[in-house]
């Protein structure tokens, strides 16, 4: 049995998940990790999964959805590893405000810094209005009001508003 990364991207058409999972179990793999969206009409793809299957047999069953040159398939085997489990407490990072480069990479580097994993990340652009919903995972040690407060002050500089709040545990 083998894992194998398999990505989908390109303008977004009914029947893509379909078609893909549909090959996928023809091959007898089992989907097991799946993530799934639009991103300004471009669909995005990237499936885990197990099977017995080998990596070129699954590229030949899943060239015809790229024969157009609208899709573009990519598959790689990847290491069996065990999911990570969680390490201190979850917690939703929001990020609310006017457009602008770097919003990312200074409100996630908070986190990184205080030792935090980014678990899910969304962004969205509405007009000039961004949007970042983070899920993470801090570690025990970190002080989440003295965290708040980072991410207040970068999000003070970079004009935008900032929510860190505890995850329910049906929300993840």
């Amino acid at each position: 049995m083998t894992l194998h990364a398999i990505t989908v991207l390109g303008h977004d058409r009914p029947g893509i998940i379909a078609g893909t999972t549909d090959r996928l179990a023809g091959l007898g793999l089992n989907l097991e990790d799946s993530t799934m969206t639009l991103l300004r009409g471009h669909f995005a793809m990237t499936l885990v999964c197990a099977g017995d299957a080998r990596a070129a047999d699954i590229e030949e069953a899943l060239a015809p959805l790229a024969a157009d040159g609208t899709l573009t398939v990519t598959v790689r085997e990847v290491p069996e590893e065990e999911p990570h489990a969680a390490v201190g407490s979850q917690w939703v990072l929001t990020v609310h405000g006017g457009d602008r480069p770097g919003i990312v990479s200074a409100v996630i580097g908070e986190i990184a810094e205080v030792g935090g994993n980014v678990t899910d990340l969304t962004t969205r652009l509405a007009g000039d209005l961004y949007l970042l919903i983070a899920e993470l995972d801090l570690p025990a040690s970190v002080d989440a009001d003295s965290l708040a407060g980072s991410l207040r002050s970068v999000a003070d500089q970079l004009g935008v508003g900032v929510t860190l709040r505890p995850a329910e545990s049906d929300e993840l």
